[in-house]
Order: C-alpha cells, then sequence, then structure tokens
C-alpha cells in the first residue's frame, strides 16, 4: 500500500499542535484514497437529497457543480461515537530526551503519542463524533468528559499543547491505579484509546496492570492500546559497545554498563514481557497495536479508523 508517509520530524518547526494534526490527517487521508482502503468514510455517512428550509452549510457545492441538484451530506449521529484518549504522561514516556528549538517539539514517546492523539481528535471532529481525553503518571492529571462541538475540541487541542513541553523527571507511573479510576469515570460506553509505554515494574505491579485494563473491559468499554517505543533502542538495544550510564527517569537511579554485556538477556527479557502483554491483551479483547514512534503517523491512524468502522 502506497500512501503519505508523515514523520514527526517533517514538522518540527511547527509550533501550533492543532495545525500539526490538520496536516497529519490531510496527508493520511490522501494515502488512503491511494491505497486500497480507500473505502473507509473519513468525513460523511452519505448524500441525501436537500430540504428546503434546512441549513445550507452542509450542502455539497461539488456535487452541484456536477449535477445542478442539491445535496446535502448526511453525517452520523452527534454522538455516535464516544471515545476517550488515555496518554500516559510518565518520566518514562519523555524519552529519547532530545533538545528542542524554543517553541518546538522534541521528538519522544509523549509528544508522538500528543500528535496521535491530536490527530485522532482531528479525526472525531471531522466525523462528529465525541472525544474525551485523560492524562495520567502517578495520578490523573487530567480527565475530561467525552464531548463533540468546536469549543470542546479546541480545548482538548490546549490541554495537549500546555503538557508538551514539559519536563518530567522522576515522575512515577502508577497505570494501574490511574485505569481504575478512569475506567470508573466513564459512565458511558466508550472508546478507549490509550497510549503509553506499559513501563509498570514487574510481578505484581504487572499484574495490577492487566487486572486494570481487565476493568475497562468490564465496563462494556472497546479498548485500543498503543504500545509506544523507540524500538531501536527500548526493544532492540542498538547501543554501541562502550560504556554507557544509563538513568531511570521515573527514579533517577543510575547504573553504569556496556551495552553488549546485556542486551542478549535485555532483549530476551522484553520479548518475553511483550509475548505476555500481547497474550493478555488477546484474552481480554483488547487491540495492542505497536506505535514506533520512529515511524509514520499510519501505524496509529489506520488501526483506530479499522476500529470504528468495525464499531458503526
Amino acid at each position: 500500500m502506497q500512501t503519505t508517509s508523515l514523520s514527526l520530524r517533517d514538522f518540527s518547526q511547527i509550533e501550533h499542535l492543532e495545525f500539526l494534526a490538520r496536516q497529519v490527517v490531510e496527508g493520511f487521508i490522501l494515502g488512503l484514497h491511494k491505497s486500497p482502503f480507500h473505502g473507509f468514510s473519513v468525513e460523511f455517512a452519505e448524500h441525501r437529497i436537500y430540504n428546503p428550509g434546512e441549513p445550507i452549510r452542509y450542502v455539497d457545492w461539488k456535487v452541484f457543480g456536477r449535477t445542478d441538484r442539491l445535496y446535502s451530506k448526511k453525517f452520523e449521529e452527534e454522538t455516535n461515537l464516544r471515545c476517550q484518549i488515555v496518554i500516559d504522561n510518565s518520566s518514562s514516556m519523555y524519552f529519547p530526551e532530545t533538545a528542542a528549538p524554543s517553541g518546538n517539539f522534541a521528538v519522544n514517546k509523549v509528544t508522538y503519542s500528543a500528535v496521535c492523539a491530536a490527530a485522532i481528535i482531528q479525526l472525531l471532529k471531522t466525523q462528529r463524533d465525541a472525544a474525551g481525553l485523560s492524562l495520567f503518571a502517578d495520578t490523573v492529571g487530567l480527565h475530561t468528559k467525552a464531548a463533540s462541538g468546536n469549543v470542546h475540541h479546541q480545548l482538548l487541542f490546549n490541554h495537549l499543547e500546555r503538557f508538551l513541553g514539559e519536563k518530567s523527571r522522576n515522575r512515577p507511573t502508577q497505570a494501574a491505579a490511574c485505569l481504575h479510576q478512569i475506567a470508573e469515570q466513564l459512565h458511558r460506553r466508550s472508546l478507549v484509546i490509550i497510549f503509553s509505554d506499559m513501563m509498570e515494574g514487574g510481578g505484581q505491579e504487572t499484574e495490577e496492570l492487566f487486572a486494570a485494563l481487565q476493568h475497562l473491559r468490564y465496563n462494556k468499554h472497546e479498548v485500543v492500546l498503543f504500545h509506544v517505543v523507540d524500538r531501536s533502542k527500548e526493544l532492540d538495544f542498538t547501543y554501541d559497545n562502550k560504556p554507557y550510564v544509563f538513568v531511570d527517569m521515573e527514579t533517577g537511579e543510575k547504573v553504569r554498563i556496556r551495552g553488549a554485556d546485556v542486551k542478549q538477556q535485555y532483549v530476551n527479557q522484553m520479548k518475553d514481557y511483550l509475548k505476555h502483554l500481547k497474550l493478555r491483551c488477546q484474552q481480554y479483547r483488547i487491540d495492542f497495536v505497536e506505535a514506533d514512534i520512529n515511524k509514520d503517523f499510519q501505524q496509529v491512524l489506520l488501526p483506530y479508523l479499522i476500529k470504528r468502522t468495525k464499531l458503526k
């Protein structure tokens, strides 16, 4: 499938997240039109004959120009879909720490998640769906109810922009507790989209995280988990064979090692963890999607669009 490749790095000089989201969505839709997925509707359901007295803002003037007949774009119901976007804002999501010019976006996991979230909000806005936003680290820092309308969507863009410039060292993850809280605050069935690196520790903490994901499904929500990673560094461990000082961004703990000394053990443990995570998601009927920050946004937007189509 040939699509327009869009990378966060292509927009490194853009300061406004909403404008960036529109560029991402426009490129994505252009790619869809050139691909086998061109049948997906990302704007409206169908046309119907225009009835005198109705608002003319939904008249399709391009169709009028071709047919000399008035047709309206028949949109889905105002709240056809309720989507709650949940972003992990803990310190590990700020990896890799890269310098960015003042006012611009650094390329890291949390920025990638925010741009993807903004693009999904833009799609929801286009489709007249309801969107909500939750941010969490050790606590739920923000939780807005899902709603539609331009004012609400603009508020969500503002919330996303506000936390993008934050520096987040030594902020731990309490994903399990936060997801339980969010599950209790969603009172209507929703599509819950989670952006997280799932760095919750191990052992009992991991089991508690799985229980929180199961809680969302128990409450009848549809869930898509985007596992946000820098695959090269965090999964494949592509470091040179020389001494490094690795710093835990959530605890500040430091360890000095050579890459080659731990690579194989590290890679094997990560593979085991991811296999376990995928199996649990499959067990709970949660869509698991790897989101590598070094790849374009299609890897996120296409699974979202496919999921939304299935929920119609």
